[in-house]
């Protein structure tokens, strides 16, 4: 058995305790990023004369080699290894000898495992990005096809005032892009490199966090040993994006499932990304979405869980920590997988434009139109609501729609009701009405769209960059 620890013990753990300690069946993940880590280390303690030349080179030699073999899979943990440094460590001792064991000096799992998460949260925050880019370039080719289509726009679920089917779309755009900001400030945070702070008081070796930073893609080398091993707010953040992120997922999906009913029937979703039943042979059901709000759960967990786990613990490193892990690998994988799946069935999806165009005016839909008419016409807002309200009301009781009221029941109603009022009972006048900064009207959507496309490029470049 390959330990890092155990020479003032005179026997080994106890198997409950190894049972519970063990960690390497998911930060085996990690194994890359401490390989990394490892090479930038060999240079540093070479630097610091405490490796030559020739040893300098075996160590990177066989560090290139075991990260061959890692991501080959020829080279995997065993179940006597209690984590991803152990195993790594029995890797480079199995090629090197006692050379393998130089590697350790000035150096701490504690040091290690926190930069090993930063990397690895921060390689993975722009996959994250990069599959998020997909899903709002679907909405972005739905919201271009149509940009002249009405549909009702909602408030508590009820007919409000009709909007563009593109406005709507491009509205969870919006939602999407503040999350890819989230996690671009959340990167700068987290680009501070802890390795140099070894257990928490950093090292008498002259070791040189600095220049370590710089060659993992750090901003800079933590000020502070102590909080460098200690601080999981860079964890804590991360999944805090991934649950918001998760909760406009899950808003979106809500949507989605709500649009493919038969009582609405706004869309239709592809045959590929919809499942059907096992005992109704007609059913055919918007999973995607629905897991999609059932993920948001789990991922609003991950956070709390993690709050609660750091709120009482003292300075420095404590074991606790260890459950900073799955919950980010979970996130991660979580929105891995959801992605694609919604990008896939918002970009398949059909609209049915002809429905949404005769649902837009229903539940009369217009009355703010007049209302604001009645306001132009210099009547204060007061009282032009109430008349119109109760003109919606003569219109319930009678069965009517706004047009459909004659003249002189319109002056029954309130004096303030004339026949000019017909002028705006029109869906596409009241949408070009609306022309105002972030408003429906199809000239400012158009906008909209151009610059989210923009944006949503800028999106895909950083995450293709390197993590720097």
């Amino acid at each position: 058995m390959t330990s890092l620890w155990g020479g003032r013990f005179e026997g080994g753990p106890a198997e409950a305790l190894a049972r519970l300690s063990v960690s390497v069946q998911f930060d085996w993940r990690l194994a890359p990023y401490d390989l990394l880590g490892s090479k930038a280390h060999a240079r540093v303690l070479h630097r610091a004369g405490l490796l030559s030349d020739d040893e300098l080179g075996k160590l990177l030699g066989a560090l290139d080699e075991l990260r061959a073999e890692v991501e080959a899979g020829t080279f995997t943990p065993e179940l006597s290894d209690e984590d991803v440094h152990t195993a790594l460590e029995r890797g480079l001792l199995e090629k090197l000898g006692t050379l393998g064991g130089k590697l350790r000096a000035g150096r701490s799992r504690n040091d290690q495992v926190a930069t090993d998460l930063r990397l690895y949260l921060r390689d993975h925050a722009r996959t994250v990005v990069r599959d998020l880019a997909g899903l709002e370039d679907a909405l972005l080719g739905q919201a271009a096809q149509h940009l002249d289509t009405p549909a009702p726009g909602m408030t508590h679920l009820q007919h409000a005032q009709p909007v563009l089917f593109a406005h709507q779309l491009l509205a969870h755009v919006q939602a999407f892009a503040r999350d890819v900001h989230r996690l671009r400030d959340w990167d700068l945070r987290a680009s501070v490199s802890p390795l140099g702070s070894g257990a928490l008081a950093g090292s008498s070796l002259p070791v040189d966090p600095i220049s370590t930073a710089a060659e993992l893609g750090f901003g800079s080398a933590a000020p502070n040993s102590m909080d460098a091993v200690s601080d999981r707010d860079f964890v804590a953040e991360f999944l805090f994006c991934a649950a918001l992120l998760g909760v406009h997922l899950s808003r979106l999906g809500e949507e989605v499932v709500l649009w493919n009913t038969t009582e609405f029937g706004w869309v239709t979703l592809d045959d590929a990304y919809s499942t059907g039943s096992s005992i109704m042979p007609q059913k055919k059901n918007p999973d995607i979405a629905e897991l999609a709000r059932g993920k948001a759960g789990r991922l609003i967990g991950h956070v709390t869980g993690q709050l609660a786990m750091l709120k009482g613990l003292p300075l420095t490193y404590d074991r606790d920590m260890q459950e900073s892990q799955e919950p980010s690998f979970d996130a991660v994988e979580t929105l891995l997988v959801v992605l694609p799946a919604m990008s896939g069935m918002i970009a398949t999806m059909t609209v049915h434009a002809d429905v949404l165009e005769r649902s837009a005016p229903l539940g009369f839909a217009l009355a703010t139109d007049v209302a604001e008419l009645l306001v132009k016409n210099g009547v204060p807002f007061r009282e032009a609501h109430e008349a119109v309200g109760q003109l919606v009301q003569h219109c319930t009781a009678t069965g009517l729609d706004l047009h459909e009221v004659d003249d002189e029941a319109l002056q029954k109603v309130s004096p303030h009701l004339t026949a000019d009022i017909r002028s705006v009972l029109d869906v596409r006048g009241a949408l070009a009405a609306r022309a105002g900064h972030g408003g429906t009207a199809p000239v400012r959507v158009a906008e909209q769209l151009e610059a989210l496309r923009i944006e949503v490029a800028a999106h895909e470049h950083w995450a293709a960059a390197t993590p720097a």
